[in-house]
């Protein structure tokens, strides 16, 4: 009978520095049975203390019984990636390298070709003000000297979800007062958020400054309309992002229209 299981328990318990009283307590396996099993003096071993010697010990009892090591990527893989690895595992050396090289440029077209860093984009939120173009120093009226002060730019109520998406209707319910800034200074018009995707840094009800814009960088916030419905999330090049973390990305391959409209600035101070 080989007791090669017994020297791998033993390995853990010198690595995590565990002694058998230890072990004993924390797996509920009595001090003389467990020091029998260990010595090798036991004629057969209960699956149950396999099991709860595993689970003391934090390993896989497929490691402990054969030596393999246990996965830790934590990857769930499919019935063609399955396959796949199966008929990788069949090539010989020439195969292998040739199947390895084609995936490579394979990732490198679809990363060049199908997923642009920037989205491209065509206008389609109605504005009742007509976009400016002019440098952003010369937009505003000044007063004092030569001193911006505040500016009224169009508030958009609820055109755009920070939760699962709603219907741009381009229709200005109010007017909001800003002051002028560095940071203000390019905005075009405000839009009032509704959900919590994009918490903690935005929440609902907050009113996010806006500056047109037909793309944004990866990593960048943004409004983005998909097949008609309206989103605010951060660019991540082949999807859209929630900074909340139990909102999954949402794949721009699932959609046939894809634009972006703005440039998310940041959040209107609550006065």
């Amino acid at each position: 009978m080989s007791f090669e299981y017994i020297e791998r328990i033993k390995q853990i318990k010198s690595e995590k520095k565990i002694t058998n009283e230890e072990l004993a307590r924390l797996s509920g396996i009595p001090l003389g049975t467990l020091s029998k099993l260990l010595a090798g003096l036991s004629d057969s071993v209960k699956l149950s203390n396999m099991i709860a010697i595993c689970e003391a010990l934090g390993c896989s009892i497929d490691y402990i019984v054969s030596g393999i090591p246990e996965n830790t990527n934590n990857f769930t893989l499919d019935g063609n990636e399955i396959r796949l690895i199966e008929e990788y595992r069949r090539l010989d050396t020439h195969g292998k390298e040739l199947l390895m090289l084609i995936a490579g440029k394979e990732r490198e077209r679809v990363s060049s070709t199908e997923y642009p860093q920037t989205i491209p984009a065509a206008p389609v939120f109605k504005r009742e003000t007509p976009v400016v173009t002019a440098p952003i120093a010369s937009r505003y009226k000044q007063s004092g000297a030569g001193r911006v002060t505040k500016r009224s730019i169009p508030l958009y109520d609820l055109p755009v979800s920070a939760g699962i998406g709603e219907y741009l209707d381009g229709d200005a319910a109010e007017s909001v007062s800003i002051t002028v800034s560095e940071s203000t200074a390019g905005a075009d018009f405000a839009l009032r958020i509704s959900g919590n995707s994009m918490e903690p840094k935005y929440h609902d009800g907050d009113v996010i400054l806006v500056q047109n814009s037909e793309g944004v960088e990866v990593g960048e916030a943004g409004i983005f309309v998909l097949d008609g419905a309206g989103y605010f999330k951060v660019y991540g090049g082949d999807c859209l992002i929630s900074l909340n973390p139990e909102y999954g990305r949402i794949m721009l391959k699932d959609f046939e229209a894809v634009s972006c409209i703005g440039k998310v600035l940041g959040r209107l101070k609550k006065r």
